[in-house]
């Protein structure tokens, strides 16, 4: 049972690691000569690097704060697990976290979406998407199946 916890715990914090490396770095779209990620476009010229704020509209509002949500709802859920540990009765079920986590990873989900689906018209031609893209999707099976792991977890002790 404490080799299962672990692992849970684990893949918890690997999530939550995922999220926020996404949510952070500044490689959602790449290219030779610039970067772009929720918060800032850098690109290099010929007098040096420069960036400026992102904004594109409401849909780069709307990722960013679901992907700062995603973040939040998983370190929530994080805490409520170490909560529910000491006042969880045996044979009681983490439904609370898990159904936090899921949230969690639905709001990833629903953030990498968006992005994919608007960035074409905001992206410039030659960028690619970054390693922070693809984290972002990376986040959202792990989180989904911290998540239904919650949900048919039950307290032994």
């Amino acid at each position: 049972m404490l080799l299962l916890l672990f692992g849970i715990v684990v893949l918890h914090l690997a999530a939550l690691t995922v999220l926020f490396v996404s949510t952070v770095f500044s490689a959602w779209t790449v290219g030779e000569s610039s970067s772009s990620d929720l918060w800032t476009n850098c690109s290099s010229f010929n007098e040096g690097y420069h960036c400026v704020s992102t904004y594109s509209g409401e849909w780069m509002l709307a990722v960013q704060s679901l992907m700062v949500l995603s973040v939040s709802f998983c370190g929530i859920a994080f805490f409520v697990f170490f909560c529910q540990i000491f006042t969880l009765k045996k044979g009681g079920r983490f439904i609370l976290t898990g159904i936090i986590h899921i949230i969690a990873s639905l709001l990833v989900l629903s953030a990498a979406i968006i992005y994919t689906l608007m960035s074409p018209e905001w992206v410039p031609e030659g960028n690619f998407f970054g390693f922070a893209y693809f984290l972002a999707w990376v986040a959202f099976p792990l989180a989904l199946f911290s998540g239904l792991l919650y949900l048919v977890l039950r307290k032994k002790e």
